[in-house]
């Protein structure tokens, strides 16, 4: 049986989709929240899947430097430089920044994250759900 562990967190951003038809083309914000999950097969010898506190820190801190109270664009985005010029915080996704890309996204940092702390033997993340409203949301899994 596995162990796991999940973080949550919330934060504010905007994001727009001009690649999809509709009122989504417009730049606009939500109120954001993120569930990753790490899977390990059995807790190590402490009961542990990964060190809690710092890596819940970790991934915290990513989230709010890179995501809150900024703008997430697609990489080939007009308004990216533009906004830039105007000292706004933007992240830049290689992809347009649907819901579903962003928990991918966050599927890569987290494990990213995972890797400079202790955590059990072959633990990883194993899922991500990203909430944009509370009726919305879109998942990754490995």
């Amino acid at each position: 049986m596995a162990s796991t562990v999940t973080i949550s967190h919330n934060f504010e951003t905007a994001h727009r989709l001009p690649h999809l038809p509709g009122k989504c083309v417009s730049l606009h914000g939500h109120s954001w929240w993120a569930e990753v999950t790490v899977t390990a097969l059995a807790a190590d010898a402490a009961g542990m899947v990964v060190e809690f506190g710092p890596f819940k820190k970790m991934l915290r801190g990513w989230i709010d430097d890179n995501f809150d109270h900024g703008v997430l664009l697609g990489a080939d985005d007009p308004l990216v430089p533009l906004l830039r010029g105007q000292d706004c915080k933007v992240y830049e996704l290689p992809v347009w920044p649907t819901v579903e890309n962003v928990a991918a996204h966050l599927a890569e940092v987290g494990d990213e994250l995972l890797a400079t702390v202790d955590h059990a033997y072959g633990a990883r993340v194993t899922r991500v759900e990203v909430r944009e409203t509370h009726v919305n949301r879109a998942g990754w899994c490995a």
